[in-house]
């Protein structure tokens, strides 16, 4: 690359920064503007000074290779197994079956709404353009989702389908691409086609699976040296990625070629590093982890939808010509989403096969399904002189895709992007939940109250008058009556709603308490992740208002990652693992600290600020009532372990004392850095010491201990 590309790939970055800022001033999708701003720089590029803007173009091998997998990464990392396997069937059914559904509704009724307008284009164009549009694009809408306040399930359902079928598309993309160039036979053809579809999904799903358990355990090798460990995630997307291509251009079996699906391995591998791989990561680089990946793909996602805007600007094809088939497919296209919705959807409630989804839900789902990345790479993919007998038109057939994939995803993002909000006010998804609306009056009487002793403090330290005083204080106290009343008098049940917002601030106490004993190396990942898993369960409980787990083995046998390691062993011929009895004992002991947690903080809570919202007694002594059962059973279990072998308890107290204590020294190391109390060279000789093994202490205490003893 020269000079002016390199030129032109940072001023495309600072653009893309300008256009950051205008889309959070006016609330404008983020890449509706990059888009719009990327058509517009081609005139700019005219001027002789500045024609090094449009140097830098995307090639199929740029974002394919390099863009993509970061994408994908980048969302998978956080679809988390248990949210898949609850709604595996909505996002499975829409994104293979409601993809194929959306493809060949495009390719039949596509044909027809062209034969209307005078152009006779063939069934086979339009059904390759089908697998092209059908794949939805998650970044511009989850955005949107969260920013208006989406049910939680209906975003799971949309991120799972648009990661889904993208491989899905792009898997039945290569099919059509292949009978482009081999020709229809026939039965065979269409059996090829249909082997060759199936080995791309299971091939990826299984070599995924693989790349990511690999490089999951290599992470936990080199844990403690976090730029191996930041590396092997940035390989582990590019490396699954291209491996799979690798390996799909030389494997052949029986005299056919064996393709794999690298976009589905990509997804699975990120998926396992997500939510397998992530535990074995230091806990610094674990937190690094998705602010790393957050600002890769915020870059990727910046270049690539403004050099879209680019190629749209730079159509061969005559817009003239091109405008009626434009807007013809874009209905074609639109209508295409709702049928596959609705019958995907059909299917799921009369096989009974999940919770019901709202009728509300499937019209966001059939509006809210942008087009972005993954269609810009399958129309770049397509060979320039790919042709067909009889195409007498003056452009190509790539040229003629890429001018009504354009059009589409304009559409979408002009037009479906910027009134998904409205939409969902209409359909008044965003409703808040009679839980969610106390929530809101008494956070915000809080805030008053606050306010109101912020005040006082202003008057005490001689900042504001007494008038100022008087007015200041009048006035938000006033505020902060009318939240009081208002959350009392609005909800007839408002003890029940109290006492589920006390369930979620107690499960949310556990879960910070959970973090930083497993920081501190107090529990092994195995039980970490249990206990993790149990209190994401019982938030999902009571968001749905059902009852607390009354036990804390009530989930084991549901536990998504032991059947999943469990599976693989066996798989390999290996019996599966059992927890040995000092996973156990820790297991209950952990829990033990987290109740015990619980029971504190709720029991000081009318003397806390936050008793401005946990007003109600009854429900605090409700509460705490399930959580001293669960303590008193968690104290039985401990009881066991101890009886049966209390060398094992002491040995474990020991391990466990002189863990917490080297993670201590580690923190005040820290500490006395930050405040510049130590000099960095100090500072990096002790911590060497520490990451040795040693103590900085003169001796261990299992040392001493024996010292002292004789």
């Amino acid at each position: 690359m020269n000079l002016d590309v390199y030129l032109s790939i940072f001023t495309l970055m600072l653009i893309a920064l300008g256009v950051n800022m205008l889309a959070i001033k006016t609330r404008i999708p983020y890449t509706v503007l990059l888009v719009v701003v990327g058509s517009l720089l081609v005139p700019l590029s005219q001027v002789e000074s500045l024609s090094f803007i449009t140097r830098f173009q995307l090639t199929p091998e740029a974002l394919f290779f390099v863009f993509l997998p970061i994408l994908i990464f980048e969302s998978a990392y956080n679809m988390k197994f248990r949210n898949v396997k609850e709604n595996k069937y909505s996002m499975g059914i829409l994104a293979v079956l409601g993809l194929l559904i959306s493809a060949v509704f495009i390719g039949f009724v596509g044909q027809w709404a062209f034969g209307l307008l005078g152009l006779e284009i063939p069934l086979l164009v339009t059904l390759l353009f089908g697998t092209i549009i059908s794949s939805t694009d998650p970044v511009a809408v989850l955005s949107l989702f969260k920013e208006y306040g989406a049910p939680h399930r209906l975003t799971l359902i949309f991120e799972g389908e648009s990661l889904f079928n993208d491989a899905t598309s792009f898997a039945l993309f290569l099919v059509f691409l292949d009978l482009f160039i081999h020709g229809y036979t026939g039965f065979p053809t269409l059996l090829a086609g249909l082997i060759s579809f199936t080995t791309m999904l299971v091939g990826g799903i299984l070599f995924g699976l693989f790349m990511g358990f690999m490089f999951s355990k290599l992470i936990e090798l080199v844990k403690g040296n976090e730029h191996l460990e930041i590396t092997l995630t940035l390989l582990v997307a590019h490396f699954t990625f291209l491996l799979t291509e690798l390996i799909s251009e030389h494997l052949v079996v029986l005299g056919h070629e064996i393709r794999l699906s690298s976009i589905i391995s990509t997804l699975i591998a990120s998926m396992v590093m997500g939510n397998y791989g992530r535990f074995k990561m230091s806990h610094g680089v674990e937190e690094y982890m998705e602010k790393f990946w957050s600002y890769f793909a915020f870059l990727a996602n910046s270049l690539v939808f403004i050099l879209m805007g680019l190629m749209f600007a730079n159509l061969s094809i005559d817009l003239k010509i091109a405008i009626l088939p434009i807007i013809a497919i874009i209905a074609v296209v639109a209508v295409a989403r709702i049928v596959s919705v609705y019958s995907s959807i059909s299917i799921i409630h009369a096989l009974r096969l999940e919770e019901r989804i709202p009728q509300s839900w499937q019209q966001l789902l059939s509006w809210g399904s942008l087009r972005g990345a993954l269609a810009i790479v399958m129309v770049l993919l397509i060979p320039d002189n790919l042709s067909l007998p009889g195409w007498t038109y003056s452009f190509s057939i790539k040229e003629f895709i890429t001018a009504m994939t354009i059009g589409c995803i304009y559409f979408t993002l002009l037009i479906k992007a910027t009134t998904i909000g409205k939409i969902i006010r209409l359909l008044k998804i965003d409703s808040l939940s009679s839980q969610e609306e106390m929530s809101y009056h008494k956070s915000k009487a809080l805030i008053y109250k606050g306010l109101i002793d912020k005040i006082d403090d202003l008057y005490q330290q001689k900042q504001i008058s007494g008038h100022q005083h008087q007015d200041l204080s009048s006035y938000y106290q006033a505020l902060y009556q009318q939240q009081h009343t208002l959350a009392r008098q609005n909800f007839d049940n408002s003890d029940h709603l109290i006492e589920n917002m006390l369930r979620l601030y107690a499960l949310g106490l556990e879960k910070a308490m959970l973090k930083e004993i497993f920081r501190r190396s107090e529990i092994n990942e195995a039980g970490y992740k249990k206990i993790l898993d149990i209190l994401e369960i019982q938030v999902e409980r009571v968001e749905h208002g059902k009852q607390q787990l009354t036990s804390l083995n009530e989930h084991f046998s549901d536990w998504i990652y032991t059947r999943l390691i469990n599976g693989m062993r066996r798989a390999f011929f290996l019996p599966p693992k059992a927890p040995d009895p000092e996973e156990i004992y820790l297991y209950y002991r952990t829990q033990y600290k987290l109740i015990s947690k619980v029971i504190r903080e709720l029991s000081k809570l009318e003397h806390s600020h936050l008793s401005e919202i946990f007003d109600d007694k009854q429900a605090i002594d409700n509460v705490l009532l399930v959580y001293r059962a669960l303590q008193a059973r968690t104290e039985e279990h401990m009881g066991e372990q101890i009886k049966s072998s209390q060398a094992l308890l002491d040995q474990l107290n020991q391990q466990s004392a002189e863990k917490v204590l080297h993670t201590l020294q580690g923190d005040v190391l820290k500490q006395l850095h930050d405040d510049e109390i130590i000099t960095p060279k100090l500072y990096i000789s002790l911590s060497k010491e520490l990451h040795d093994g040693e103590d900085v202490t003169p001796k261990p205490y299992s040392s001493l201990k024996k010292e002292l003893q004789n």
